[in-house]
């Protein structure tokens, strides 16, 4: 399809919409940075935190660990929920839910006060960030303007991290930590207006459906367990009989969650949606991608500021780099590569680079530079992420029935919190490990083997990182269905914009 044809039609008859369609991908942009940036913005600001408001540093994790678990448990619900009554109606609910939650949070003066703000901004996220790419995804039907604006979701969605440290840094040393929070009441004002003004509201005809209310509480209840689980690992270990416990609940919840799936009347998330082939790839790129960079953001910043001795602000410049370079990837891969190759290509490309990015960082030393040492594997990376994520995306929500693109909106987002909290336990307790070993095998345990033993630590989280990419790549390249089997990108756009056309579901566009 010709970039001639949209065109043609919008002087035909809709002029406006065109221009319109960017406008709500701007709003869209702005909930999505919002949520994804909030994860690790808050990470810079919890020691002013901990000195302002008093608390312990084993009630500290529950900063981080209230939203995570509000956000990865509720997920699914949000996405089926903006299904059901509206994208627009749940788009400006989550916004002002976790404005709201923001500043509940800012203006903590206790421990708990500032635990359940968290909470709530992770259950207001849940709401938000499956109904930002639900938009999106019945927003651009036409395969380039699709790919052009799922390059720039894609891109937010891997750099987002790497902007919260870098605000973080920011807002702590020029303001106060409370502002690590109040931001989001002002990203969150610019994007309800955004919402109001170019998301349309819900049309339906014919019955609502109903809410699957046995399978919501199954699924949250397995994937609050699951995130639970990995988290209690990274702070009691993998002995701990409260980490199996969880991830054994899981487990049978999620398995009684699929059984149920296959007899409900009105399933939460139809089977079909994730058992088609590149989608499956898509939802497991996701999660691995996800459990990889948490290598990156988690230990580039230990090593940084612990090893180098950098500024919360100097950590967060560091970064910039790799995020141009996400950018700059994320726009050839959807704009160029992806159409002309496809997923099945670009995606394991993306693995295998962010690989060799994360071998790179295993060189890191105690003297090393940041031009000659640092910023060429940032880049890499940067790269790699920018391969992975807008492509994965893309397909994660391609074909899918319009009734349905919340809740496959949600499968994304869900896989990528699933792997950031996999990969989190996972390499914080290997580098513990690692750390605690060479500490053992390189007694009396002066400052300066302390110091190698963190590197050595960070080494090993690195090559253990490389390994999630490298299985990532083999994952892909054998999952993604070859170009010209199935849907394909270049031409995939075809049954979404039929379906925009017969059915009766809410238009997107305002007009």
């Amino acid at each position: 399809m010709s970039q001639t044809l949209p065109d043609s039609a919008a002087s035909a008859g809709a002029p406006a919409a065109s221009s319109r369609r960017w406008w709500t991908l701007t709003t869209v942009a702005l909930a999505q940075l919002m949520v994804v940036l909030d994860a690790t913005v808050v990470n810079i600001a919890l020691p002013a935190a901990q000195a302002d408001l008093g608390f312990s540093d084993g009630d500290r994790q529950w900063i981080i660990t209230a939203y995570s678990l509000a956000f990865g448990s509720l997920l699914l619900l949000g996405g089926r929920l903006s299904d059901l009554i509206g994208r627009k109606r749940t788009f400006i609910i989550g916004l002002i839910g976790f404005a709201a939650a923001s500043a509940l949070g800012g203006a903590a003066d206790s421990f708990g006060t500032l635990v359940a703000a968290r909470a709530l901004q992770g259950a207001f996220g849940a709401l938000l960030a499956p109904t930002a790419l639900a938009v999106l995804t019945t927003t651009f039907t036409i395969p380039k303007e699709r790919a052009r604006a799922f390059g720039v979701f894609g891109a937010i969605a891997g750099a987002g991290g790497a902007v919260g440290l870098l605000l973080g840094g920011v807002l702590t040393e020029a303001f106060d930590w409370r502002w690590n929070l109040y931001i989001n009441v002002v990203i969150a004002a610019f994007a309800v207006v955004g919402a109001i003004i170019f998301v349309s509201s819900l049309k339906r005809t014919g019955p609502r459906p109903k809410l699957d209310i046995p399978g919501t509480l199954f699924v949250s209840g397995a994937l609050f367990s699951l995130v639970y689980g990995f988290s209690n690992a990274e702070t009691d270990g993998w002995d701990s009989p409260l980490t199996w416990g969880f991830l054994a609940a899981s487990a049978v919840l999620l398995v009684v969650f699929v059984l149920w799936q296959r007899r409900a009347a009105h399933p939460l998330l139809p089977l079909s949606i994730v058992l088609d082939r590149n989608r499956g790839a898509a939802y497991s790129s996701v999660l691995i991608a996800g459990a990889g960079m948490f290598g990156i953001f988690l230990f580039v910043t230990y090593y940084l500021q612990a090893s180098l001795g950098y500024s919360p602000i100097q950590t967060g410049l560091s970064f910039l780099p790799m995020i141009g370079m996400l950018v700059l990837a994320a726009q050839l891969s959807t704009n160029i590569f992806v159409p002309r190759f496809g997923p099945k290509i670009m995606v394991p490309f993306g693995m295998l680079v962010a690989m060799s990015g994360m071998i790179y960082l295993t060189h890191l030393g105690p003297d090393s530079s940041y031009a000659a040492d640092i910023l060429p594997p940032l880049m890499i990376l940067g790269f790699g992420m920018g391969s992975i994520m807008p492509a994965s995306m893309q397909t994660a929500t391609l074909g899918v029935d319009r009734q349905f693109a919340g809740v496959a909106s949600a499968m994304v987002n869900t896989s990528q919190q699933v792997g950031g909290s996999i990969g989190t336990a996972l390499l914080n307790t290997l580098a513990a490990t690692a750390l605690t070993d060479y500490v053992a095998a390189n007694l009396p345990a002066s400052p300066e083997v302390v110091a190698e033993a963190a590197i050595h630590s960070y080494s090993v989280a690195y090559w253990w990182g490389a390994g999630f990419f490298a299985f990532g790549a083999v994952l892909s390249a054998l999952l993604f269905r070859r170009r010209g089997q199935g849907l394909s990108l270049s031409h995939s756009a075809a049954p979404a914009a039929d379906a925009a056309a017969t059915e009766p579901a809410e238009p997107v566009i305002a007009h």
